[in-house]
């Protein structure tokens, strides 16, 4: 059996969105990226921006000296200087104010965290944000460690790479619900509803009162920013950044989430876009319960391919024909459903936990090995190898939570998604469906609506197509076999933008830019001159 240490974790792709599903089965009442076991970011080596937040990814620094306080306007705000020093070998960092409230500039201010490496040419083009999706991941920590991996040499060149922190994630002002002991509970807890039916009445009642508390503990411990974190905040942020740095327009390269943070950007701004690739593309009218759907079948169809390759190696954990291989998978997630799994340190899994060790390696071909540890412990009643996936997915390590990443996500993704009411007949009807089109983890992924509908801020945003009318060429990358961000919604993206243009990758796995030659080509030629494809183009390797 192939040992899961550090170094092989380290091994697994990085680009993951955020984030799914809890315990008692509620799936990620938002969405993003989904599922739990989510988004669209925290896993120690594992999902972008892991491990760490981004003040320990960027080389341990304290808050920075930050610029004189702005004059309280929009523009006094992209008036700002940035006290840039150095960090993470080689790189700058520097904090910066955004107002808490765009509508109130002038009113209380918050900070954001930056990292930028300076472009390594004589004569760059200018800046290229990024930003590696979640929501809650960290853009900071995922440049200053992953800059070689998500950025290639020739743009390195000819642009200044910014990461940053989004409001309410990492080093930036920070969402904050629970301490270490809270967060174990939460997300790995047996909680009061264990043994009950799921979806029963009297566990929509715990359910939602589970939930409850874990919105309230946030807003207690966020103060006002708990209502300031949606991704039209971000956006105002974004423009703020462009502005700051001098860029007359925005050059950026999102992945997953970050390609909704991309679309709507363009869609407030279309005048100030620049080059935008948005890879592993939402659909921006997508709903939670659109979201939750594509992906649950989305990562049962990313099993499957799994099931199917691993039947043809001599290591496979699995037996049979792939129906039987898959039907033993799911006799494993109703095994530690009936009776949970204890592992070394007390901690328990659950179907849940076990669902997110399984979807964490589906993000990405190349990482489809660790499942074969993973049924193979399982199977023989060990937990340690399903507490490792799960850790590194929630962004915890040695027992502690290097980041704020889940609760950001959360906090995020309830003020993008407006859909508040709790209907129980439609939500029953939802789980009954999820569970047909995807036999194997489908009756886990019901019910994700309770969460949101407990939060104690309304909604902002409400969800809607994009256009973008008048802007340059966008890019929008779309993978064929992508779990987390289903082809389709490439292809909604890449429709309602005004000047959208569909790059698809034939293949497996989440995002596609670093991972396919042909891709690169296109993107690597679309940064460098500004000249996007005229028409769609299909890359197969």
């Amino acid at each position: 059996m192939n040992e899961l240490a550090t170094d092989g974790a380290q091994a697994i792709s990085r680009r993951i969105p955020r984030r799914g599903a809890r315990r008692l089965g509620l799936v990620a009442a938002v969405v993003a990226a989904a599922l739990a076991l989510s988004g669209c970011t925290a896993l120690a080596g594992l999902l972008p921006g892991a491990p760490g937040s981004g003040s320990e990814q960027a080389g341990g620094l304290t808050p920075s000296d930050l610029p004189d306080r702005p004059e309280g306007t929009v523009a006094g705000m992209g008036a700002q200087a940035p006290n840039w020093r150095d960090c993470s070998g080689g790189m700058q960092c520097a904090d910066v104010y955004a107002p808490l409230d765009w509508q109130d500039p002038a009113g209380e201010l918050i900070t954001l965290r930056l990292v930028k490496h300076a472009a390594t040419g004589s004569d760059p083009i200018g800046t290229l944000f990024v930003n590696p999706g979640g929501p809650g991941a960290s853009g900071v920590s995922y440049v200053a460690n992953n800059l070689d991996y998500s950025v290639p040499a020739e743009i390195q060149r000819e642009y200044d790479v910014i990461g940053w922190d989004p409001r309410g994630v990492g080093a930036s002002s920070p969402v904050t619900c629970l301490d270490t002991a809270g967060m174990d509970e939460y997300l790995f807890g047996l909680g009061e509803g264990a043994g009950l039916e799921r979806g029963s009445d009297e566990w929509l009642k715990i359910a939602a009162a589970e939930s409850r508390a874990f919105g309230d503990a946030c807003a207690e411990r966020t103060g006002p920013l708990i209502g300031h974190v949606a991704t039209s905040d971000t956006v105002a942020d974004l423009d703020m950044l462009r502005e700051i740095v001098g860029d007359p327009k925005l050059n950026y390269l999102g992945f997953s989430y970050g390609t909704y943070i991309g679309a709507r950007y363009a869609d407030a701004y279309p005048e100030k876009v620049g080059r935008l690739v948005l890879d592993g593309a939402m659909d921006p009218s997508a709903t939670m319960s659109d979201v939750v759907r594509e992906q649950t079948r989305g990562f049962e169809l990313a099993l499957r391919a799994y099931v199917t390759d691993c039947l043809t190696r001599r290591d496979c954990p699995l037996t049979g024909s792939v129906d039987q291989a898959m039907d033993q998978i799911s006799g494993l997630l109703d095994m530690v459903d009936e009776q949970p799994l204890v592992g070394e340190d007390g901690r328990v899994v659950t179907a849940n936990t076990l669902l997110t060790a399984i979807i964490t390696p589906l993000y990405a071909q190349s990482n489809w090995g660790f499942l074969n540890d993973l049924f193979l412990t399982v199977s023989n009643g060990d937990a340690e190898v399903a507490l490792l996936l799960a850790d590194m997915y929630y962004d915890r390590e040695n027992g502690k939570y290097l980041s704020n990443s889940t609760e950001s996500f959360s906090a995020i993704n309830c003020l993008d998604y407006p859909e508040r009411d709790v209907d129980v007949a439609r939500i029953r009807a939802e789980a009954a469906e999820f569970e047909k089109i995807a036999p194997t983890i489908g009756r886990f992924q019901g019910y994700g609506d309770i969460a949101c509908a407990e939060w104690p801020v309304e909604a902002k945003t409400e969800r809607g197509p994009v256009s973008a009318e008048g802007a340059d060429p966008i890019l929008v990358v779309g993978t064929t076999g992508d779990p987390a961000t289903p082809y389709r919604w490439a292809e909604a993206l890449a429709e309602q933008l005004d000047s959208g243009v569909l790059l698809t990758y034939e293949g497996e796995g989440h995002t596609a830019y670093g991972g396919s030659n042909c891709v690169d080509e296109v993107v690597n030629t679309y940064l460098l001159t500004g000249k996007a494809p005229t028409n769609p183009v299909v890359c197969s390797q």
